[in-house]
This record gives structure tokens, sequence and C-alpha cells, in this order.
């Protein structure tokens, strides 16, 4: 590949992991109850930052398409910087919650635009079949990071709890120089006027429109929001194990990793057995990985919460693949912010449901009961999207008309 291909990739996997490598995850709470607040001020907190991220998911990932996803990346990790920045300063909730807005906003422009960058940069060298990989590999990093991160924050938090904010600022500022000596690659640019309008337009052609994409997009929201729901149970299950506090930081870790290693090795799989069978695969496995965990509650039912992982590990990187193949490049940043939005608007609705199910009747029937939903609505959305592919609805996205007129 040529050298500016190279320098994008290499520039791509520091933003990553600046968003990754989160140092103050583990003693977030902590933090918050040292400055006065309570465990219900974290879950508003991190609601607020969620919030942030849904109001602006398409529009950032819109900016990205029409102002390029170069300085759609740059603005986002600069604002990451200035919330963890402000954070090493505030001290009670109200300043927490300018940080988690600042930091959801910034959030906002790199998701979508990131992946955009990278299969836009390679479709340039003409090496697109190689975004799989390299996508594989770039969500690898970032799980490998995320599971460092637990214990270097606990060691950095023997020092003070704000310390560790103060070396997460650092880390997020790594971000914006690499940011900024990114290379635009060429794409087809959006055409027509830029307005709320044509956001709409794009929505409309890949929810209904392009049966593909629809199909697409449906079946990955449906494992995104699968796969984020069950990271929320990994601490609550581990209670329910009477898993010692000591092991947590011991077992997470390696749950990222395990989801690390496979996201690496993907696209080996995809190639194997085929893109409908891995598909069938993924609903199938992921619904199985709740029933398990849900009807067997001993600590050998780790096992189940590993494999889980492992096909996490494995689905992330095929189905953003899946989208960038059949998306126009003009617009491409903003159809996966579309999908980040379903994921996340789904979990909104879904979480409370099944946190508020977990409290009356209990963590297993409540993992059986996602288990369920995931099966139904997983397996249906696989039929759909092989249905799209055998129907030829599935072509790739420079044969597409123009969505953006």
């Amino acid at each position: 590949m040529h050298h500016t291909v190279r320098s994008n990739i290499l520039r791509l996997y520091i933003i990553k992991l600046s968003k990754w490598l989160m140092l103050t995850m583990p003693i977030v709470f902590l933090f918050y109850r040292e400055n006065g607040l309570a465990t219900h001020d974290l879950f508003l907190l991190k609601a607020v930052y969620s919030a942030a991220i849904v109001c602006l998911e398409i529009p950032s990932g819109y900016f990205g398409d029409i102002w390029g996803r170069k300085r759609s990346l740059v603005l986002g990790s600069v604002l990451g910087f200035i919330g963890f920045s402000l954070y090493c300063v505030s001290t009670g909730f109200w300043g927490f919650l300018v940080c988690e807005i600042i930091l959801g906003i910034g959030q906002s422009f790199i998701s979508g635009s990131d992946s955009a960058m990278l299969y836009d940069t390679l479709q340039e060298a003409k090496e697109e079949k190689e975004y799989l990989k390299i996508e594989g590999r770039l969500i690898s990093a970032g799980n490998f990071a995320e599971a460092i991160a637990a214990p270097i924050g606990v060691l950095i938090a023997v020092i003070s709890l704000r310390s560790t904010f103060f070396f997460q600022a650092a880390v997020a500022f790594t971000a914006i120089p690499a940011a900024l000596t990114l290379f635009e690659p060429k794409r087809r640019e959006m055409t027509g006027t830029t307005s709320f309008k044509q956001i709409l337009r794009i929505v409309r052609y890949a929810l209904f429109e392009n049966q593909g994409l629809q199909a697409t997009i449906v079946y990955s929201s449906i494992i995104g929001t699968a796969t984020l729901t069950m990271a929320w149970f990994v601490q609550p299950y581990f209670v329910l194990l009477a898993l010692p506090l000591a092991f947590y930081g011991i077992f997470i870790p390696l749950l990222n990793l395990t989801a690390g290693v496979t996201s690496m090795h993907a696209y080996k799989i995809e190639k194997k057995f085929g893109r409908e069978n891995t598909i069938l695969f993924i609903a199938i496995s992921i619904a199985s990985g709740y029933l398990t965990l849900g009807l067997f509650n001993t600590l050998g039912a780790l096992f189940f919460l590993f494999l889980f992982y492992i096909v996490r590990g494995i689905a992330t990187p095929i189905l953003k693949n899946h989208i960038n193949e059949i998306t126009p490049s003009e617009i491409r940043a903003t159809v996966l912010s579309i999908r980040s939005l379903i994921i996340r608007l789904a979990f909104v609705i879904l979480g409370p449901f099944l946190g508020w199910l977990a409290d009356r009747a209990g963590l297993p029937s409540t993992l059986v009961a996602g288990g369920g939903i995931f099966l139904v609505t997983g397996v249906l959305a696989a039929f759909f999207l092989i249905n799209a592919f055998r129907d030829h609805a599935y072509l790739p996205g420079e044969e597409q008309s123009d969505p953006s007129r």
C-alpha cells in the first residue's frame, strides 16, 4: 500500500487507542463519591453522555461526509481532550455534567468518521478488500487497550483518584496530532444543497429505499444492542456468582483480550464459513450466550461468557464491513452513524426494562428473557439479510444511485 495509506492507518490506531484506553473506568464511581455524588448521579451523568451522542450521532456523521472525515476526527479529538481536562478541575455534579456533554459530543464526531476514513483510505489505494482485516485489527487494538487500562488506572489512583483524570487527559491529547496529520482520501462528493432535508433523504435511503442496506443496518443494530447490553450485565453476573472483587480486575481484561484476539481473525472466519453461514452463526450464538448464562449460575458458566466475547469479537468488524461495502462513499459516515444511533436508542429502551426485570425476577430469568428477545429478532433479521443477498439487493455502494440528491 502507498506510504500515505499506511500513515493514515497508523494514525487511526492512535485515535482508537486514545478512546479505548480508559484509565478512569475502574475508579470513576469512587471519584464521584469523593466529590459528594451518589449512585443515581453516576447513572444520570452516563445517561447524559449517551443522550449527547444520540442527539448528534447522525448530524456529526453528515458533517464528516460534507466537510471531511479529517475535520470531524480533529474536532472529536479536541473535544475529548477538553472534556477530560475539565474533569481534572471540576468538583461537583454540574461541572461533571458539562464534561460528559462535551465528551459525548466529541465521541459523536469520531463515531462513523473513523471507519469511513479507513475504508476511503483503502479504497483510494485499491485495497478495500483489506478493510475487514484492518478494521478487525483496529477493534482488537481497542479491546487490548481497554483490557490493560483497568489495572493501570487502579495503580495511578493510588496517588489520588483525581490524578487518574490528568493521565486520561494526556491519553486523550494523543489523538489530536494523529487526527491533524491524517490525509483526506479522494472520494465522491455529496451533491445537492447541504441541509437537514438532505440528512432525512439519506436516512430514508438507508432505512427504506435500499433493501440491502436496510437489512444490513437492522441486523447489525440488533447484534450491536445485544453485545452492548451484555457488557452492562457482566459485573452483576459476577456478583451473582459471588466472585471475589480481586478477580474483577482479572476476568474483565481477559474478556476484552478475548474479543480483541478474535477480531483480528474475523475475516478468516467469514472467508472459511461463508457470509450467510457466518450471519446465522453470530445471531444464534449471541442469543445462546444469554440463555446459557441465565440457565447456569456456577463459576463454570464463565466459560459461556468467554464464548460470548469470542462471537462479539467476530461480529463487530464483519458487520461494519458489510455496511461499508454497500454504502456509497459520499454518505458512508452518515450511514455508520445511523447504525450507532439505532443501537443506542434500542439500548435506552431495552436496558432499563431488563434492569427493572432483574430487580424483580432475578438476573438468571432476565438473561433468559434477553436471550429469547435476541434469538427471535436476531434470527429474523439474519434471514432478512440473507434474502437481500440472494435477491441481489446487496450491491457495492458505488453502483447505487446518488442518495444525497
